[in-house]
């Protein structure tokens, strides 16, 4: 990894954008992790792209609308937004009935750092950023506590349908299963996994299947049209989750409830999200509807289940204060820890571990617009939800009058009540159109 890099001010002012977002490339503390960060900006962004991407409207723009904001001929700027797309540094949603492309800035992620290693071959430089990404995202926690600051997560858990009896399957609905999301999707593509690929170049890979990232829905047209993965059909989308479930591989979906944009199949030695739990005991990804349940009848002390969960949330412990040493041990279940994946049901050879129902529901947005609202309240960025500073003075006036009364303490206490944001993203999701990219029927977060 270099040393000594010095960001270019279109470099600091894309920081600076990054941050009106649900989620932002913070500068870390460390020496090390902060010179990796400087170095992940300039590998992916040119000068010029740094340049155009901090004046990056918040909302979804079109073409028309974004010539009149850069005041750039539209051919010339269509041509740099395009190269951008290449790279995934700015995503283009196309409607399908309409053909018409509106275009948003791409966040760290899920967006341009997954999509820098999505695909084996192309400019980047995958070493030396896999290099890089490691500094920057554990050399100090600054970057964990940015993506995972709020309730809403980036992901959600689909439980292994396999963990279920016939019987007992249509207990689970159909947004909650893998197979069923992937039956109903309009379209499906497969890219590199981000982080085994990263693993790979790190020289700590497991030997889980790389080729397993599905992109689904208009996450797949992207996918497909900018050549970050191939396309699929039904079949052989289906026995991808397979192999997955088979390697004991979790399914890791967006947190949606409608028209999710993607599905991975994620371990628990290289997925980002799973290694938050593990090393931090942060809450990184959003729990399936059930949790691990052990029949202790059935049990026989084997702990394939402890080993095989992802996630360290079973222990093997003595089954009571009055045991004989020859006494079998007992799965121990950590409620508040375990993601509800079905790992160690699928893994349990005696039927002693199942899935049941979780007395409280996790909360699962509606769509990608839902999940935007949430993300920007508990991140306190409800202005540039609002008002985009990077459209006139009226708004940057507005953005920064909202900031100031969200910062008095009697609201930024009112914010916080979960009562209030719920009100408050009903009330919007009411009166605002649904924006190509924001999780309508044909559209995606800027993400894969």
């Amino acid at each position: 990894m270099g040393h000594g890099h010095i960001l270019t001010e279109a470099h600091r002012a894309l920081v600076k954008r990054l941050e009106a977002g649900t989620a932002a490339l913070p500068e870390p503390e460390d020496p090390r992790a902060r010179e990796a960060w400087k170095e992940i900006l300039e590998i992916l962004f040119t000068p010029d792209e740094a340049a155009l991407a901090s004046r990056m409207p918040v909302k979804p723009a079109s073409l028309e609308q974004l010539t009149i904001h850069f005041k750039i001929r539209p051919e010339e700027l269509k041509a740099r937004l395009d190269k951008m797309c290449d790279k995934a540094l700015i995503v283009d949603l196309i409607n399908p009935e309409t053909g018409q492309a509106v275009y948003v800035l791409s966040p760290p992620v899920v967006g341009f750092v997954e999509f820098s290693m999505m695909r084996a071959h192309d400019s980047m430089p995958k070493k030396q950023l896999a290099e890089a990404f490691e500094a920057y995202m554990h050399g100090d926690e600054t970057f964990v506590r940015e993506v995972f600051a709020g309730k809403t997560t980036i992901g959600r858990t689909l439980v292994h349908e396999t963990a279920f009896t016939e019987e007992s399957l249509p207990e689970v609905l159909d947004w909650e299963r893998a197979t069923a999301i992937i039956e109903n999707a309009s379209a499906i593509a497969v890219s590199l996994c981000y982080c085994r690929h990263k693993s790979s170049h790190l020289g700590t890979a497991c030997t889980a299947p790389l080729e397993n990232c599905l992109s689904i829905n208009s996450g797949a047209d992207f996918v497909i049209r900018r050549s970050f993965g191939r396309a699929l059909g039904t079949a052989e989308a289906l026995e991808i989750l397979h192999a997955a479930r088979e390697n004991g591989l979790v399914h890791i979906a967006d947190n949606v409830a409608q028209s999710p944009a993607y599905i991975c199949s994620c371990c628990g030695c290289c997925c980002g999200q799973l290694q938050t739990i593990n090393r931090y005991s942060l809450p990184a990804v959003t729990p399936s509807g059930f949790s691990a349940s052990c029949d202790r009848q059935l049990c026989t002390g084997c702990s394939r289940c402890s080993k095989a969960c992802p996630i360290a949330a079973i222990a093997m412990t003595a089954p009571g204060p009055e045991t004989h040493p020859t006494d079998k041990p007992v799965p121990a279940i950590d409620a508040d820890r375990c993601i509800g994946c079905g790992i160690c049901a699928h893994t349990c050879s005696k039927g002693a571990m199942t899935m049941v129902r979780r007395s409280r529901q996790p909360h699962i947005p509606r769509n990608s617009l839902e999940k935007v609202i949430r993300m920007m309240l508990e991140r306190g960025r409800l202005p540039h939800l609002l008002f985009d500073q990077s459209m006139g003075r009226s708004s940057y006036f507005l953005n920064r009058l909202i900031a100031a009364l969200c910062a008095l303490p009697p609201i930024e206490k009112m914010l916080a009540s979960e009562q209030l944001q719920s009100r408050f993203v009903r009330f919007v999701l009411s009166r605002v159109q649904n924006p190509a990219g924001y999780g309508n029927k044909h559209g995606t977060h800027a993400s894969r």
